[in-house]
C-alpha cells in the first residue's frame, strides 16, 4: 500500500531525569540517536518512562510525532521555539509527511526490519507544563489537536533515521487519530461510535474496554 515520501525524520530516546522545578522525574526529554536503534514489544532500546501506570507499555510502546506540526507550535509559542524541535514534544520518531489526520487507528507499517500498529493518541499530561514552564501547553495541545500518536510493536526490529514508513494495512480508514482524540477530549460520542470502537481492530485495549463501558 501507500507510503510514499513517508519517513522518519529523526529519533529520539531518553532516560528518566528530573523535570521541572519539583524534579518529577520522566523520561520527557529525549535526545537524538544517530544510528540504528532496536523497537521491542516495549519501546525502543534504551528508552524509558517513570510512571508506567501511564506511560509506556505494550500499547504505547513508541511515539510518533507529525515533523510538520512544530511549525504550528513555533507560531503559538514563539517563546518556546528553542525547545519546539523534533523531539521536543517527547516523541521517539518524528516523521516527515504524516499528521493526525492522515494517520489511522490500526494502521499496520513496516519501518525498516520492523511492523508498527497505531494504538491511541498522545493525552497530554502535566509533564508536558513541565517541560516548557507553561501551563497552557496541555490545553493547547487538545485544542489544536497536534497529539501524535503510539504504536505498539507487532514485530521487533531495527529502525534507522530516513527509513521509510510504509503503510500494509489499514482496518479503519474512518477512524482518523484526530477524528479519535477530538472524541475523547470532547467527550460527544454516539451509541454507534461506541459500537465501532468496541470492534474496533488495533485499538489500545483500555479504550475498547471504555467504549464497552460507555465511559469515553
Amino acid at each position: 500500500m501507500g507510503g510514499a515520501g513517508i519517513r522518519i525524520s529523526s529519533i529520539q530516546a531518553g532516560r528518566i531525569a528530573p523535570l521541572g522545578p519539583r524534579g518529577v522525574l520522566s523520561g520527557f526529554v529525549k535526545d537524538r540517536v544517530d544510528g540504528p536503534i532496536s523497537a521491542g514489544l516495549l519501546g525502543l532500546s534504551g528508552d524509558e518512562q517513570a510512571d508506567l501506570t501511564v506511560h509506556g507499555g505494550p500499547e504505547k510502546a513508541v511515539y510518533g510525532y507529525g515533523l510538520a506540526s512544530y511549525a504550528a507550535w513555533r507560531r503559538a509559542f514563539p517563546d518556546h521555539a528553542g525547545l519546539l524541535k523534533p523531539g521536543g514534544l517527547g516523541e521517539n520518531l518524528t516523521i516527515d509527511g504524516q499528521e493526525e489526520t492522515s494517520v489511522c487507528i490500526g494502521d499496520i507499517v513496516r519501518v525498516g526490519g520492523a511492523v508498527l500498529q497505531v494504538t491511541q493518541p498522545r493525552q497530554p499530561c502535566f509533564k508536558l507544563a513541565l517541560r516548557f514552564a507553561d501551563n497552557g501547553m496541555p490545553r493547547a495541545m487538545i485544542r489544536n489537536g497536534l497529539c501524535g500518536w503510539y504504536y505498539r510493536v507487532l514485530e521487533p526490529g531495527v529502525l534507522t533515521s530516513g527509513t521509510a514508513i510504509v503503510l500494509e494495512e489499514r482496518p479503519n480508514p474512518e477512524w482518523s487519530v484526530a477524528r479519535f482524540f477530538r472524541l475523547i477530549t470532547t467527550h460527544r460520542v454516539s451509541e454507534g461510535e461506541l459500537a465501532e470502537l468496541v470492534a474496533m481492530n488495533g485499538l489500545a485495549s483500555q479504550w475498547r474496554a471504555s467504549a464497552l463501558n460507555g465511559a469515553l
